[in-house]
């Protein structure tokens, strides 16, 4: 079992370098624009061969691609004026949740969502994106006060997990997952949520309660990691492909089973390839969603919510 979301992707870094290659040569040569053409086709063809057919743990691994936009990337490319709020008001702030507030498309709106770093400095400071209670209260904090000035709330799930350690838990952990489930089922203002990396057990649905709930084509979403399930019931992690293949984790199993609403077609490539092009394909189903969701009145929204996720599995007679 390899971990390197690269693995796959070599055909598609050799052709990049080969164009990185000839772009550094000098402009005079006249094949030079015919040949980082015919190779830009190229990569297009292979990069949508590749990613057409991916299993259900390279999905996985693209989720986890270290270059893929995260959090912060989104707001920057869909919000603007976005001013962060800090701090639970009880212990102290999670890095690991980014949340605030600011417009999308002119309507003032909440933006909350999981932040993992891109080195290692950042990674420790983000606790690798999984959040502690606070994290949580915070986030609930920024719900709460969106519910007050009656503004939609956006959430961005991408963690592998709420963080499992000793101060976490004697912090209330389950309790914060809890009474965040609880509060969002309630809001009487619009959620649209979107899972735009990894979503990971009670962490990501401690922000996953919504109107709307929208999944990025190669994005996972999991009541737990491929590597934790293949060690539980294979006793051993590097059964974590037959394990994602099992669990039944990717966007297209979990819009047939209607766990979300919609699929987010990424750039050829994965999001990671092309952020900006990343935002700009979610921009439209965020758009239509809180128009639509907007012209509802509270109790109708809350019980639409309430229906949505009644819905969800199966329940037979023994």
């Amino acid at each position: 079992m390899s971990s390197d979301p690269t693995q796959f992707e070599e055909p598609i870094l050799k052709i990049r370098r080969e164009i990185e290659e000839i772009t550094a040569t000098e402009e005079g040569d006249p094949a030079r624009a015919v040949q980082i053409e015919e190779l830009q086709e190229k990569l297009t063809k292979v990069s949508q061969e590749i990613y057409a057919n991916l299993s259900p743990w390279q999905k996985t691994l693209v989720a986890r691609h270290p270059q893929r936009p995260y959090t912060l990337d989104f707001i920057s490319l869909l919000f603007e004026e976005f001013t962060e709020i800090h701090g639970d008001r009880k212990f102290s702030d999670d890095p690991a949740i980014v949340a605030g507030f600011g417009r999308f498309h002119g309507q003032a709106c909440a933006v909350i969502g999981h932040q993992k770093g891109r080195n290692t400095k950042e990674k420790i400071y983000r606790n690798f994106g999984q959040p502690r209670p606070e994290g949580f209260r915070k986030a609930l904090r920024v719900m709460k006060l969106a519910e007050k000035f009656k503004v939609p709330v956006f959430t961005f799930i991408d963690t592998q997990g709420a963080y499992p350690g000793l101060g976490a838990e004697e912090r209330g952990q389950a309790e914060a997952i809890a009474v965040n489930l609880r509060e969002m089922a309630a809001l009487t203002v619009p959620i649209i949520v979107t899972v735009i990396g990894e979503g990971g057990s009670g962490g990501a649905l401690a922000l996953g309660v919504g109107d709307r709930v929208f999944m990025l084509e190669h994005a996972v979403y999991s009541v737990i990691s491929p590597e934790g399930c293949a060690a539980i019931l294979w006793k051993s992690s590097a059964a974590a492909p037959e394990a994602a293949a099992a669990m039944k984790i990717t966007a297209s199993d979990l819009k047939r089973f209607g766990i979300i609403d919609e699929i987010v077609p990424e750039p050829v490539g994965g999001a990671h390839a092309d952020a900006a092009q990343a935002a700009e394909l979610l921009t439209p189903y965020l758009d239509k969603a809180v128009k639509e969701l907007m012209k509802l009145k509270p109790p109708a929204l809350t019980e639409e919510r309430y229906k949505k996720f009644r819905k969800m599995g199966h329940f037979e007679k023994a």
